[in-house]
């Protein structure tokens, strides 16, 4: 699994506005993702809401939408799974460059949360549902709430800061 490694990226995130954002397609996988991205969100102090979409082709315009109404982050949550036509490859390359266009656009995180696999069964392990060894959703959200804190900081810091070393 992918997951090994992974840095722990919990953060206070408190009077941050998130909106977490997920597709509707296979929702025994969705329903986990959704459900990871919900506690770590939580847990972290930030308040969100959820707003679904038809799939993660959509997943791009409606990120945007959010960031510009005034939430902090997204969390972008989805499920592209290999079929037996190029459809694949062209969804995944939409919404991986539309995500990154809608991130560096908006200078706002976005956490990327879709899942493209060769299998279902590959899903199923990242999902976080009971058993799985992976919570992309939970990961998702670890990240854009990370990144939020971090990009606050440095907007606050800017230039000015010392360089200290170890200086967290």
């Amino acid at each position: 699994m992918s997951g090994a490694g992974a840095p722990d990226l919990a953060v206070d995130a408190s009077g941050l506005r998130v909106a977490v954002i997920a597709g509707s397609w296979h929702e025994e996988i969705m329903s986990p993702l959704i459900k990871g991205a919900h506690e770590t969100t939580i847990a972290s102090g930030a308040d969100h809401t959820l707003f679904r979409v038809a799939g993660a082709f959509e997943l791009p315009a409606a990120a945007q939408a959010a960031l510009q109404s005034g939430f902090d982050a997204v969390v972008c949550l989805g499920v592209i799974i290999r079929g037996g036509t190029p459809h694949f490859d062209y969804i995944c390359n939409s919404v991986t460059d539309g995500l990154t266009r809608v991130q560096l656009d908006t200078g706002k995180p976005v956490g990327f949360g879709v899942l493209t696999t060769d299998t279902e069964q590959q899903a199923l392990d990242r999902s976080g549902r009971p058993g799985a060894p992976e919570s992309k959703g939970k990961e998702a959200a670890e990240a854009a709430l990370h990144l939020a804190v971090q990009l606050r900081r440095i907007r606050e810091d800017g230039p000015t800061m010392e360089l200290v070393p170890g200086r967290r």
